[in-house]
């Protein structure tokens, strides 16, 4: 399907920030403490209720499709308004700046700090400074188990200028592109493929990217029905999702209804034991559900009273500083219990995860202010320096940016 931009007077607002999306990122990091805050204080195996903070590890899908939406929708808005695609360059220069930093701080930290860590081997700091600890079996260190999803996020974003291009083609089909956003599904379904096969490990291969391709893939395709609704070039059957957008109670109780239904067995066990083929694909289909019925009600449709709170500064600022909180929050917990001399899968819950949330969000704070923010800005302002133009030579373009 081919269609034309559309005029410019409908350019501001798809082009313009989506500042309630900044509050998803807390509530996924929130629900991340949870689910670690859940396994170490042992609550997860409760029997009425332990499921809930099992399945707190939904806030990665969160964090997964909020990334192929936000990351992807540069792209789809280039093509869709004529505009220069983004660079490949300055991307990732921007995303090297926004993660690594603060995640060297981290891993630095924790390799020196924590006791259980010491001695860190050359392999340890290796793997963890370059994302590989999840290439090998039992490579993730102490205060470090989260970062596989970290990760898995990285080997997205250096694959996306690619799948970006590829997706958008040469002239905006937003069909076309939606389409081959998805695509990420058929990725998703060929790699548990693999493993129903034999080719592949449910113990190791379920932290690496293919796995998670459907989520990446959903956020992308939402990104592409999204320009292609701002911009009045979406097909019909895309109004769906304003239509959606405008009961968000209903999509939210929905999520929590799928999720209720991850609590059960069928989504695999609460614990680290591997999954089955089959438990891992049912708990990656209602996580992708859930996720899309989160993001969708907070970026698509008219403005609402909801918008408005999720876009309000406090609301902000926890997205700004959630990046901080996702990192910093197991060290918080692992220091918990080594000052208490606290023994593993003991502990208040409501206590414990109140002083790592605080911990973390005070750790959080430290890390946006003094490295996340100051760093993010002095590399730009270096990048975009003003260069004398050569005459006659036409200045590069720069493309859209995050």
């Amino acid at each position: 399907m081919s269609t034309t931009a559309a005029p410019p007077a409908s350019e501001p607002s798809a082009s313009g920030r989506l500042p309630a999306l900044d509050a998803l990122r807390a509530v996924g990091a929130a629900a991340v403490v949870g689910h670690h805050v859940g396994f170490h204080t042992g609550a997860t195996a409760a029997e009425q209720w332990g499921g809930w903070l099992a399945r707190l590890d939904v806030g990665v899908a969160i964090f997964f499709v909020l990334s192929g939406f936000l990351l992807f929708r540069p792209w789809a808005l280039s093509a869709a308004t004529g505009r220069p695609r983004p660079g490949t360059g300055r991307y990732l220069w921007r995303r090297a700046l926004r993660i690594l930093p603060a995640y060297w701080l981290a891993v630095a930290v924790c390799l020196i700090v924590l006791p259980q860590n010491r001695p860190a081997s050359a392999g340890d700091w290796l793997r963890h400074l370059t994302f590989t600890q999840i290439y090998e079996r039992g490579q993730l260190r102490h205060g470090l188990s989260q970062t596989w999803s970290l990760a898995t996020e990285v080997a997205f974003y250096l694959i996306l200028p690619l799948v970006a291009a590829l997706a958008v083609g040469r002239t905006w089909r937003p069909v076309r592109t939606t389409l081959v956003a998805a695509g990420g599904v058929l990725v998703t379904a060929a790699w548990l493929g693999g493993m129903a096969g034999g080719w592949l490990d449910t113990g190791l291969h379920t932290t690496w990217l293919p796995a998670y391709g459907a989520w990446f893939g959903a956020g992308m395709a939402l990104a592409a029905a999204h320009v292609a609704l701002q911009t009045r070039t979406a097909p019909a059957a895309f109004r769906v999702l304003d239509d959606l957008a405008a009961a968000p109670i209903a999509c939210w109780v929905a999520a929590v209804g799928l999720l209720a239904i991850a609590t059960t067995p069928v989504a695999g066990p609460r614990d680290l034991a591997e999954p089955t083929v089959a438990e891992f694909a049912v708990k990656l289909t209602l996580y992708l559900a859930i996720g899309v019925l989160i993001l969708v009600p907070v970026a698509f449709g008219r403005p609402t009273r909801t918008q408005a709170v999720l876009g309000a500064t406090p609301a902000r600022w926890l997205g700004a500083v959630s990046y901080g909180l996702f990192l910093w929050h197991p060290l918080i917990l692992e220091l918990i219990y080594l000052v208490a001399d606290r023994p593993l899968f003991t502990g208040g819950l409501v206590s414990t995860f109140a002083l790592t949330m605080a911990g973390g969000l005070a750790y959080a704070a430290v890390s946006y202010y003094g490295i996340e923010r100051p760093i993010t800005l002095l590399g730009n302002q270096r990048r975009q320096r003003p260069v004398t133009p050569v005459p006659d030579a036409p200045l590069p373009a720069v493309g859209p940016s995050r």
